[in-house]
């Protein structure tokens, strides 16, 4: 097939999206496609002219444009099939607040928060205590993101979000374990548990993107009855977004055996360090076949549409 690959963009996350491409590359040709990478960046303008002379999109962005829906709006205008999750479930999934209020609504487990849209007042705190996290509530990557223990650093924490023009969410930090759950088709795949290897005491953009800095133990070192809640619940987040095709559910394992939800991704990494290829391959898929099978996948929903 001829395959446009889209990445690059302009998000915060552009990088991220670049070097996980060159792996896609690789394993489409391969595959034997013939493809041509599009950078986002500079070839927005020849987008749908792309996508029409393709017969499928592989999108590999992070961030907005990508993950909020407007790449996949526009290759439905054209009829360009492409793998994961549409439009509006895209949209839902990316914007923390919004994805929390579905999980809550769906009886899935996600942690208290609050969204700050603008500087507070110098007296203002949140309404649970310290430590907290404050994050950009549509990024990803762990960019942006604080992990903070008092008061005085709430507002410069606040103005890390704000200066890379985002809206801040803020949860209490929940003590445990981070355990994130990939979805294949309909499937739940074995489950990853993290652990970060410095002193950052959570898994930040280093220990996400450079080797050797987390711990990633596939299949987790969890009890399989344990493990299994968590793969429905993630099932059950997929589902009530909307979501199609694949994502990844990223959950705190507390001690006492409670799965917070954190956020569901709609396009997981595909860097070599990649979180969702690790499960892939514990499930005896190989990269080239989990991107063979993204492919059928988009297939068969533009099919059904």
């Amino acid at each position: 097939m001829r395959v446009l690959l889209i990445t690059g963009g302009w998000s915060t996350e552009r990088d991220v999206a670049l070097m996980g491409a060159k792996a896609v590359q690789t394993s489409l040709e391969q595959l034997g496609h013939d493809v041509t990478v599009l950078d986002l960046k500079f070839s927005m303008n020849t987008l749908l002219s792309e996508a029409r002379a393709h017969d499928f999109a592989f999108i590999h962005l992070h961030g907005s444009p990508g993950e909020d829906g407007m790449v996949q709006a526009m290759l439905e205008t054209v009829g360009c099939p492409y793998q994961g999750a549409g439009p509006a479930a895209s949209f839902l999934a990316l914007n923390k607040t919004v994805s929390k209020c579905v999980f809550r609504e769906n009886g899935i487990l996600t942690a208290d928060w609050e969204l700050v849209t603008e500087m507070p007042k110098a007296d203002w705190t949140p309404d649970f205590s310290y430590p907290i996290f404050v994050k950009p509530n549509l990024g990803g990557s762990s960019l942006g993101m604080s992990m903070i223990h008092s008061a005085e650093e709430l507002r410069p924490a606040l103005q890390k979000v704000f200066d890379l023009g985002e809206e801040a969410i803020i949860e209490p930090l929940i003590k445990g374990v981070e355990v994130t759950c990939p979805i294949l088709g309909d499937e739940a795949l074995p489950l990853i548990l993290i652990k970060p290897a410095d002193d950052a005491g959570f898994f930040d953009y280093e220990n996400k993107y450079q080797p050797g800095v987390a711990q990633e133990i596939c299949p987790a070192p969890i009890d399989p009855e344990l493990a299994k809640i968590i793969q429905t619940a993630t099932l059950k987040a997929h589902k009530a977004l909307g979501l199609t095709g694949y994502s990844r559910g990223d959950f705190i394992l507390t001690p006492d055996g409670k799965a917070y939800l954190l956020e569901v991704n709609t396009l997981p990494g595909m860097t070599p360090n990649s979180l969702v290829p690790q499960s892939a391959a514990e499930a005896g898929m190989s990269f080239d076949d989990l991107i063979a099978r993204l492919i059928e996948l988009g297939m068969e929903h533009a099919a059904q549409k």
